[in-house]
C-alpha cells in the first residue's frame, strides 16, 4: 500500500490530515481513496493498524545541523526528536526566535541541506507555514506507529514494513505549472484562476509530465474530488503519492534506499526526489 500525506500539527473538521492511499501500476501509481483525520492520535493509531505501507509525508523529518549544534541539542537523531517531543510550542518558538534574532537580514533561519534542492521552507520556521510544529506533532508519531524513516531511524524487532519518506508536494507542483497558486484556505481567494491551475496540475499528473516518469491514475470520483478541494489538501496529498510511488520504486538504491542520496546527513534528513 502507498501513502501520501497532507498533514496539519492541529487538524480539525475544517482542516483535517488527508491521506492518498494508493498502489502501484504499470507506468504510475493508481489513487483508490482518500482518508481524512480530524485528530493526530486517530491519524497515529490508523498508521498503526495498516501492517505494510511505503508513504510520503509532507512535514520535515529533521532540523538544521547549524541550528541544533548552536542551540546545544543531542546531534543524534533519536536522542534529537526524543528532547523535541519533549518541548511545548512555546519554548521552541522562544528558541527559534531567539536563535534568529541574532543574525544579520536575509540569513534568520538556518536551513538543511535539502532545502535549496526542493525549494521549502527551513523546518525551523514556525508559521507561515509552522513546519516547526508539524515536525513536531508528525515525528514522534510516525515512529510511535512503527515506521522506519531511513537514514534516520530503524524500528526495533523485525524488518520493517511500514517505511515513511519526507514528501514535498511543493516541489512536484512547481515542476509541472511553475509559482502559480493552485490552492488556498481563505474561501474569498479561492478563485477561477487557481482552479484553472489546480486543473492544470492535475492533467499533467495524469500524463506523467513531472520528471520522476510516473502517471497518477485517476477514477472519475477522485479526480473530480481533487478539482472541487480548492484548499488543495487533497491534490497535496495525491503529489505526495506519487513521491511514494517514486521512492518505492528505488528502495534498493545505494546510500540509505528508496532514493535518498548516499550521503544525506543522518540528523537532517532529505526530502525525497530533490
Amino acid at each position: 500500500m502507498l501513502l501520501g500525506c497532507d498533514f496539519s500539527s492541529a487538524p480539525s473538521v475544517r482542516k483535517p490530515i488527508v491521506v492518498a492511499v494508493g498502489q502501484v501500476v504499470e507506468g504510475g501509481v493508481a489513487l483508490q481513496r482518500i482518508e481524512s483525520f480530524c485528530s493526530l492520535d486517530t491519524w497515529r493509531q490508523w498508521l498503526a493498524g495498516a501492517p505494510a505501507w511505503i508513504g510520503a509525508f509532507d512535514f520535515p523529518f529533521g532540523l538544521p545541523r547549524e541550528l541544533v549544534e548552536q542551540l546545544g541539542w543531542p546531534t543524534e537523531w533519536a536522542a534529537l526528536i526524543a528532547h523535541y517531543a519533549g518541548l511545548d510550542r512555546a519554548h521552541i518558538r522562544e528558541a527559534f526566535a531567539a536563535f534568529c534574532a541574532g543574525r544579520p537580514a536575509g540569513v534568520k533561519f538556518a536551513h538543511r541541506a535539502t532545502d535549496g534542492p526542493a525549494g521549502c521552507s527551513p523546518s525551523m520556521k514556525w508559521v507561515n507555514p509552522p513546519v516547526a510544529f508539524m515536525l513536531h506533532a508528525g515525528v514522534p508519531r510516525l515512529v510511535a506507529a512503527g515506521a522506519a524513516l531511513p537514514g534516520l531511524h530503524a524500528p526495533a524487532g523485525a524488518a520493517a514494513t511500514r517505511i515513511a519518506v519526507e514528501g514535498y508536494p511543493g516541489l512536484l507542483a512547481r515542476e509541472l505549472i511553475g509559482r502559480r497558486s493552485y490552492k488556498s484556505d481563505d474561501a474569498t481567494r479561492q478563485t477561477s484562476e487557481r482552479g484553472a491551475a489546480r486543473a492544470e496540475l492535475l492533467a499533467a499528473l495524469e500524463r506523467g509530465s513531472a520528471r520522476l516518469g510516473l502517471r497518477l491514475v485517476l477514477e472519475d470520483v477522485e479526480r473530480q474530488r481533487l478539482m472541487a478541494d480548492a484548499q488543495g489538501d487533497c491534490l497535496d496529498a495525491a503529489l505526495c503519492l506519487v513521491q511514494a510511488a517514486w521512492a518505492a520504486a528505488r528502495r534498493d538504491s545505494i546510500g540509505p534506499g528508496w532514493g535518498l542520496p548516499a550521503a544525506m546527513d543522518p540528523l537532517e534528513g532529505w526530502i525525497v526526489s530533490a
